[in-house]
């Protein structure tokens, strides 16, 4: 499939353009579940009515997490973020919003016992452990907040809760990915 290079873009007005290899009638039950259609009203609550580009996404995450009812909110960091996670959790607190914070190195591994080709004597940072320690926490959603490619792979496989992506990290672009499509 390649939806960029489409120009009668059929699926823009509510049509199939036939490439699909999706069952429409199945993916319309899924959409119909009662948990599904929870997210997707609370999603098209932050778009509708005027809303679409007048929020910001920390405004919209927290919109999102009183809508759905989320009571206990945990947010993976990179540690090179402490200082963001930490106006991020002030932020929330003043928001009646619980959030439990999860540095990528907790546990205090050795790079050497999670890498096992590393030669480098130093913390690892340990993604599955944050996913560990909040699902162990009983969190009800997860905010990612700059945790390393690969590193926010194994985050995301291993969490048992719903998830967003706040901060993805780009060193060289300030955290802004886009700015390499420039």
């Amino acid at each position: 499939m390649n939806c960029v290079q489409c120009s009668p873009k059929y699926c823009r007005s509510t049509d199939s353009c036939g490439a699909e290899k999706f069952n429409t009638e199945e993916l319309n039950l899924e959409y119909n579940d009662a948990q599904n259609q929870k997210i997707v009203q609370a999603a098209a609550a932050l778009v509708d009515n005027g809303l679409a580009g007048n929020l910001t996404r920390l405004q919209e995450m927290i919109l999102f997490i009183k809508s759905m009812g989320y009571k206990k909110i945990g947010l993976a960091y990179c540690y090179g973020m402490e200082e963001q996670a930490g106006r991020l959790r002030h932020i929330f607190k003043n928001e009646g919003i619980q959030l439990s914070t999860v540095s990528c190195t907790v546990g205090g591994l050795s790079q050497k016992n999670v890498n096992s080709s590393s030669c480098i004597n130093n913390v690892s940072c340990n993604p599955i452990g944050q996913a560990k320690q909040l699902n162990a926490e009983g969190v009800d959603f997860v905010i990612v907040m700059g945790i390393c490619l690969g590193h926010d792979v194994l985050l995301q496989k291993n969490l048992k809760a719903d998830f967003t992506t706040f901060v993805v990290k780009d060193r060289v672009n300030n955290h802004k990915p886009l700015l390499a499509l420039d």
